[in-house]
Protein backbone atom coordinates (compact mmCIF):
# COMPACT_ATOMS: atom_id res chain seq x y z
CA UNK A 1 0.00 0.00 0.00
CA UNK A 2 1.40 3.38 -1.04
CA UNK A 3 1.05 5.86 1.80
CA UNK A 4 -0.71 9.17 1.19
CA UNK A 5 -0.54 12.10 0.98
CA UNK A 6 1.99 12.58 -1.78
CA UNK A 7 4.57 15.15 -2.76
CA UNK A 8 4.44 15.15 -6.56
CA UNK A 9 7.88 15.26 -8.17
CA UNK A 10 7.83 17.03 -11.53
CA UNK A 11 11.59 17.04 -11.90
CA UNK A 12 12.75 18.76 -15.08
CA UNK A 13 9.68 17.84 -17.15
CA UNK A 14 9.99 19.83 -20.40
CA UNK A 15 6.27 20.48 -20.83
CA UNK A 16 2.87 19.87 -19.25
CA UNK A 17 2.27 16.57 -21.02
CA UNK A 18 5.50 15.15 -19.62
CA UNK A 19 4.05 15.65 -16.13
CA UNK A 20 0.79 13.87 -16.91
CA UNK A 21 1.13 11.47 -13.99
CA UNK A 22 1.33 14.34 -11.51
CA UNK A 23 -1.42 16.23 -13.34
CA UNK A 24 -3.75 13.26 -13.21
CA UNK A 25 -3.28 12.82 -9.47
CA UNK A 26 -3.69 16.56 -8.84
CA UNK A 27 -6.91 16.65 -10.87
CA UNK A 28 -8.57 13.42 -9.72
CA UNK A 29 -7.19 12.85 -6.23
CA UNK A 30 -6.35 16.36 -4.96
CA UNK A 31 -6.72 15.26 -1.33
CA UNK A 32 -3.82 12.87 -1.89
CA UNK A 33 -1.27 15.55 -2.81
CA UNK A 34 0.11 18.32 -0.59
CA UNK A 35 2.34 19.99 -3.16
CA UNK A 36 4.78 19.73 -6.05
CA UNK A 37 8.57 19.64 -6.24
CA UNK A 38 10.19 21.08 -9.38
CA UNK A 39 13.80 21.24 -10.47
CA UNK A 40 15.20 24.38 -12.15
CA UNK A 41 14.04 24.59 -15.76
CA UNK A 42 10.91 22.51 -15.23
CA UNK A 43 8.35 23.41 -17.88
CA UNK A 44 5.34 21.92 -16.09
CA UNK A 45 3.08 23.12 -13.29
CA UNK A 46 0.13 21.10 -11.95
CA UNK A 47 -1.20 23.99 -9.91
CA UNK A 48 -0.07 22.88 -6.45
CA UNK A 49 2.17 24.76 -4.05
CA UNK A 50 5.87 24.43 -4.75
CA UNK A 51 7.47 22.84 -1.71
CA UNK A 52 10.88 21.75 -0.49
CA UNK A 53 11.19 18.28 0.95
CA UNK A 54 11.21 19.73 4.48
CA UNK A 55 8.09 21.81 3.80
CA UNK A 56 6.26 18.82 2.35
CA UNK A 57 7.27 16.64 5.29
CA UNK A 58 5.95 19.26 7.69
CA UNK A 59 2.70 19.33 5.69
CA UNK A 60 2.30 15.57 6.22
CA UNK A 61 3.55 14.13 2.94
CA UNK A 62 4.58 10.49 3.24
CA UNK A 63 5.49 9.48 -0.32
CA UNK A 64 7.43 11.22 -3.07
CA UNK A 65 5.68 10.24 -6.31
CA UNK A 66 7.59 10.49 -9.58
CA UNK A 67 4.99 12.44 -11.55
CA UNK A 68 6.85 12.45 -14.87
CA UNK A 69 6.13 10.18 -17.83
CA UNK A 70 9.05 10.55 -20.22
CA UNK A 71 9.74 8.69 -23.44
CA UNK A 72 11.11 5.27 -22.51
CA UNK A 73 10.14 5.64 -18.85
CA UNK A 74 13.63 6.28 -17.50
CA UNK A 75 14.76 7.68 -14.14
CA UNK A 76 16.94 10.64 -15.00
CA UNK A 77 20.34 10.93 -13.33
CA UNK A 78 19.43 14.53 -12.48
CA UNK A 79 16.62 13.28 -10.23
CA UNK A 80 18.58 10.84 -8.11
CA UNK A 81 20.02 13.28 -5.59
CA UNK A 82 16.49 14.47 -4.76
CA UNK A 83 15.19 10.90 -4.48
CA UNK A 84 18.04 9.90 -2.15
CA UNK A 85 17.50 13.03 -0.05
CA UNK A 86 13.76 12.29 0.14
CA UNK A 87 14.48 8.79 1.42
CA UNK A 88 16.88 10.23 4.01
CA UNK A 89 14.12 12.54 5.24
CA UNK A 90 11.65 9.70 5.76
CA UNK A 91 9.73 9.66 2.49
CA UNK A 92 8.77 6.50 0.66
CA UNK A 93 9.19 6.82 -3.11
CA UNK A 94 6.75 5.61 -5.78
CA UNK A 95 7.34 5.44 -9.53
CA UNK A 96 5.48 4.13 -12.53
CA UNK A 97 8.42 4.36 -14.91
CA UNK A 98 9.85 1.41 -16.83
CA UNK A 99 13.21 1.94 -15.14
CA UNK A 100 12.67 0.37 -11.74
CA UNK A 101 13.61 1.99 -8.46
CA UNK A 102 14.45 -1.44 -7.06
CA UNK A 103 17.14 -1.95 -9.70
CA UNK A 104 19.13 1.15 -8.71
CA UNK A 105 21.67 0.13 -6.07
CA UNK A 106 22.09 3.64 -4.65
CA UNK A 107 18.34 4.06 -4.18
CA UNK A 108 17.94 0.60 -2.67
CA UNK A 109 20.80 1.28 -0.26
CA UNK A 110 19.34 4.64 0.78
CA UNK A 111 15.91 3.09 1.33
CA UNK A 112 17.31 0.24 3.40
CA UNK A 113 19.40 2.57 5.54
CA UNK A 114 16.37 4.71 6.40
CA UNK A 115 13.79 1.92 6.57
CA UNK A 116 11.75 3.43 3.73
CA UNK A 117 9.92 1.71 0.87
CA UNK A 118 10.38 1.87 -2.89
CA UNK A 119 7.16 1.29 -4.84
CA UNK A 120 7.42 0.31 -8.52
CA UNK A 121 3.88 0.62 -9.85
CA UNK A 122 4.73 -0.72 -13.31
CA UNK A 123 5.33 -4.27 -12.15
CA UNK A 124 2.75 -6.94 -13.06
CA UNK A 125 1.86 -8.73 -9.84
CA UNK A 126 -0.43 -11.41 -11.30
CA UNK A 127 0.27 -14.35 -13.64
CA UNK A 128 -2.15 -13.22 -16.35
CA UNK A 129 -3.70 -15.77 -18.72
CA UNK A 130 -3.56 -15.83 -22.50
CA UNK A 131 -6.78 -14.33 -23.87
CA UNK A 132 -9.45 -16.83 -24.88
CA UNK A 133 -11.99 -14.39 -26.35
CA UNK A 134 -14.88 -15.78 -24.30
CA UNK A 135 -17.84 -13.39 -24.23
CA UNK A 136 -18.22 -11.94 -20.73
CA UNK A 137 -21.32 -10.59 -19.05
CA UNK A 138 -21.54 -6.91 -18.20
CA UNK A 139 -20.72 -3.98 -20.48
CA UNK A 140 -17.45 -2.24 -21.37
CA UNK A 141 -16.45 1.05 -22.95
CA UNK A 142 -12.98 1.96 -24.22
CA UNK A 143 -11.51 5.32 -25.12
CA UNK A 144 -9.30 5.18 -28.21
CA UNK A 145 -7.18 8.07 -29.40
CA UNK A 146 -5.81 9.70 -32.51
CA UNK A 147 -2.55 9.92 -30.51
CA UNK A 148 -1.02 9.25 -27.11
CA UNK A 149 -1.84 11.57 -24.20
CA UNK A 150 -5.01 13.06 -25.67
CA UNK A 151 -7.35 12.44 -22.71
CA UNK A 152 -8.37 8.78 -22.83
CA UNK A 153 -7.90 8.31 -19.09
CA UNK A 154 -9.68 11.57 -18.25
CA UNK A 155 -12.60 10.50 -20.44
CA UNK A 156 -13.00 7.19 -18.62
CA UNK A 157 -12.68 8.77 -15.18
CA UNK A 158 -15.18 11.49 -16.03
CA UNK A 159 -17.76 9.05 -17.42
CA UNK A 160 -17.31 6.77 -14.42
CA UNK A 161 -17.85 9.74 -12.06
CA UNK A 162 -21.07 10.73 -13.84
CA UNK A 163 -22.40 7.19 -13.66
CA UNK A 164 -21.62 6.91 -9.97
CA UNK A 165 -23.36 10.24 -9.32
CA UNK A 166 -26.44 8.82 -11.05
CA UNK A 167 -26.35 5.68 -8.92
CA UNK A 168 -25.40 3.46 -11.85
CA UNK A 169 -23.11 0.44 -11.66
CA UNK A 170 -19.73 1.54 -12.92
CA UNK A 171 -15.99 0.88 -12.45
CA UNK A 172 -12.90 2.59 -13.83
CA UNK A 173 -10.34 -0.04 -14.86
CA UNK A 174 -6.82 1.39 -14.75
CA UNK A 175 -4.30 0.09 -17.28
CA UNK A 176 -1.40 2.52 -16.79
CA UNK A 177 0.75 4.06 -14.09
CA UNK A 178 -1.32 7.22 -13.63
CA UNK A 179 -4.62 5.38 -13.42
CA UNK A 180 -3.16 2.92 -10.93
CA UNK A 181 -1.80 5.72 -8.73
CA UNK A 182 -5.19 7.45 -8.86
CA UNK A 183 -7.36 4.41 -8.11
CA UNK A 184 -4.91 2.22 -6.19
CA UNK A 185 -5.35 -0.81 -8.45
CA UNK A 186 -5.20 -1.98 -12.04
CA UNK A 187 -2.94 -3.64 -14.63
CA UNK A 188 0.30 -1.96 -15.82
CA UNK A 189 -0.48 -3.16 -19.32
CA UNK A 190 2.59 -1.91 -21.18
CA UNK A 191 4.79 -3.88 -18.77
CA UNK A 192 2.96 -7.19 -19.41
CA UNK A 193 4.62 -9.71 -21.76
CA UNK A 194 3.04 -9.24 -25.18
CA UNK A 195 1.40 -12.69 -25.40
CA UNK A 196 -0.49 -12.01 -22.16
CA UNK A 197 -1.61 -8.40 -22.69
CA UNK A 198 -5.07 -9.18 -24.06
CA UNK A 199 -5.52 -11.81 -21.35
CA UNK A 200 -4.59 -9.24 -18.71
CA UNK A 201 -7.40 -7.00 -20.00
CA UNK A 202 -9.82 -9.92 -19.83
CA UNK A 203 -8.66 -10.50 -16.24
CA UNK A 204 -9.16 -6.82 -15.44
CA UNK A 205 -12.72 -6.74 -16.81
CA UNK A 206 -14.35 -10.00 -15.66
CA UNK A 207 -17.97 -11.11 -15.80
CA UNK A 208 -20.28 -8.61 -14.15
CA UNK A 209 -23.93 -7.62 -13.80
CA UNK A 210 -25.65 -7.02 -17.11
CA UNK A 211 -26.15 -3.33 -16.26
CA UNK A 212 -22.60 -2.73 -15.01
CA UNK A 213 -20.17 -0.67 -17.11
CA UNK A 214 -16.39 -1.02 -17.02
CA UNK A 215 -14.58 2.10 -18.22
CA UNK A 216 -11.32 0.70 -19.58
CA UNK A 217 -8.44 3.17 -19.49
CA UNK A 218 -7.16 3.63 -23.03
CA UNK A 219 -3.48 3.52 -23.97
CA UNK A 220 -1.43 4.49 -27.00
CA UNK A 221 -3.02 4.79 -30.43
CA UNK A 222 -3.53 2.46 -33.36
CA UNK A 223 -1.78 5.11 -35.45
CA UNK A 224 1.24 5.53 -33.17
CA UNK A 225 3.92 3.16 -34.44
CA UNK A 226 5.64 3.07 -31.04
CA UNK A 227 2.63 2.06 -28.94
CA UNK A 228 -0.04 0.56 -31.20
CA UNK A 229 0.42 -2.92 -29.73
CA UNK A 230 -0.97 -2.00 -26.34
CA UNK A 231 -4.01 -0.42 -28.02
CA UNK A 232 -4.76 -3.63 -29.90
CA UNK A 233 -4.59 -5.62 -26.67
CA UNK A 234 -7.17 -3.30 -25.12
CA UNK A 235 -9.47 -3.55 -28.13
CA UNK A 236 -9.47 -7.35 -28.34
CA UNK A 237 -9.02 -8.18 -24.65
CA UNK A 238 -11.56 -5.58 -23.59
CA UNK A 239 -14.22 -6.67 -26.09
CA UNK A 240 -15.77 -3.19 -25.75
CA UNK A 241 -19.46 -2.70 -26.37
CA UNK A 242 -18.74 0.96 -27.06
CA UNK A 243 -15.87 3.14 -28.21
CA UNK A 244 -15.30 6.82 -27.49
CA UNK A 245 -12.97 8.58 -29.93
CA UNK A 246 -10.45 10.84 -28.16
CA UNK A 247 -8.61 13.73 -29.82
CA UNK A 248 -6.47 16.79 -29.14
CA UNK A 249 -6.99 19.28 -32.00
CA UNK A 250 -3.81 21.39 -31.73
CA UNK A 251 -1.30 18.60 -32.37
CA UNK A 252 0.81 19.03 -35.48
CA UNK A 253 2.23 15.50 -35.42
CA UNK A 254 2.12 12.27 -33.38
CA UNK A 255 3.70 12.77 -29.97
CA UNK A 256 7.39 11.93 -30.19
CA UNK A 257 7.12 11.18 -33.94
CA UNK A 258 7.57 14.44 -35.88
CA UNK A 259 7.43 12.65 -39.25
CA UNK A 260 3.96 11.18 -38.61
CA UNK A 261 0.79 13.22 -39.03
CA UNK A 262 -2.27 12.67 -36.84
CA UNK A 263 -5.12 10.69 -38.38
CA UNK A 264 -8.53 12.25 -38.80
CA UNK A 265 -11.34 11.25 -36.48
CA UNK A 266 -12.96 9.59 -39.48
CA UNK A 267 -9.85 7.47 -40.07
CA UNK A 268 -9.75 6.52 -36.39
CA UNK A 269 -13.41 5.49 -36.44
CA UNK A 270 -13.07 3.50 -39.67
CA UNK A 271 -9.94 1.71 -38.45
CA UNK A 272 -10.86 0.98 -34.84
CA UNK A 273 -14.45 -0.17 -35.26
CA UNK A 274 -13.78 -3.13 -37.59
CA UNK A 275 -10.96 -4.25 -35.28
CA UNK A 276 -13.24 -4.02 -32.25
CA UNK A 277 -15.94 -6.02 -34.05
CA UNK A 278 -13.52 -8.95 -34.41
CA UNK A 279 -14.01 -9.55 -30.67
CA UNK A 280 -17.45 -7.98 -30.26
CA UNK A 281 -19.58 -7.75 -33.43
CA UNK A 282 -22.04 -5.44 -31.65
CA UNK A 283 -19.49 -2.73 -30.77
CA UNK A 284 -20.53 0.86 -31.58
CA UNK A 285 -18.84 4.25 -31.61
CA UNK A 286 -20.98 6.36 -29.27
CA UNK A 287 -19.23 9.71 -28.92
CA UNK A 288 -16.18 11.91 -29.21
CA UNK A 289 -14.05 13.34 -26.41
CA UNK A 290 -11.91 16.36 -27.29
CA UNK A 291 -9.14 17.73 -25.11
CA UNK A 292 -9.62 21.49 -25.61
CA UNK A 293 -7.20 22.63 -22.91
CA UNK A 294 -5.08 24.54 -25.44
CA UNK A 295 -8.12 26.40 -26.84
CA UNK A 296 -9.95 29.43 -25.53
CA UNK A 297 -13.56 29.09 -24.38
CA UNK A 298 -15.21 30.34 -27.58
CA UNK A 299 -12.78 28.50 -29.83
CA UNK A 300 -13.30 25.28 -27.90
CA UNK A 301 -17.08 25.41 -28.08
CA UNK A 302 -16.95 26.23 -31.79
CA UNK A 303 -14.64 23.27 -32.43
CA UNK A 304 -16.89 20.91 -30.48
CA UNK A 305 -19.97 22.07 -32.37
CA UNK A 306 -18.29 21.77 -35.77
CA UNK A 307 -16.94 18.30 -34.98
CA UNK A 308 -20.31 17.09 -33.76
CA UNK A 309 -22.02 18.33 -36.90
CA UNK A 310 -19.39 16.67 -39.12
CA UNK A 311 -19.24 13.33 -37.28
CA UNK A 312 -22.86 12.99 -36.21
CA UNK A 313 -21.83 12.00 -32.68
CA UNK A 314 -22.09 13.82 -29.33
CA UNK A 315 -18.82 15.69 -28.93
CA UNK A 316 -17.67 17.14 -25.61
CA UNK A 317 -14.63 18.00 -23.54
CA UNK A 318 -15.48 15.87 -20.47
CA UNK A 319 -13.12 17.75 -18.19
CA UNK A 320 -14.10 21.23 -19.32
CA UNK A 321 -17.86 20.87 -19.69
CA UNK A 322 -18.69 17.41 -18.32
CA UNK A 323 -19.23 13.89 -19.59
CA UNK A 324 -23.01 13.74 -19.17
CA UNK A 325 -23.77 13.59 -22.88
CA UNK A 326 -21.24 10.79 -23.40
CA UNK A 327 -22.92 8.78 -20.66
CA UNK A 328 -26.34 9.49 -22.18
CA UNK A 329 -25.10 8.21 -25.55
CA UNK A 330 -23.55 5.17 -23.91
CA UNK A 331 -26.67 3.99 -22.13
CA UNK A 332 -28.85 4.65 -25.18
CA UNK A 333 -26.61 2.78 -27.61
Amino acid sequence: MIQTPYLLFLGDAPDQLAAKVAQGIADWRPDNAVGQFRLPGCGADVGLSDMTLDEAKAAGAKTLVIGVANRGGVISESWKDVIVEALSKGFDVASGLHTLLRNDKALVRAAEEQGQKLHDVRIPSTPYPIADGRKRSGKRVLGIGTDCSVGKMYTGLAMDAVMKERGMKSSFRATGQTGILITGEGVPLDAVVADFMAGAVEYLTPDNDDDHWDHIEGQGSLFHVSYSGVTMALIHGGQPDALVLCHEPTRTHMRGLPNYDLPTLEALRDTALPLARVANPDCRVVGISVNTKALGEDEARRYLEETEARMGLPTVDPYRIGAERLVDALVQA
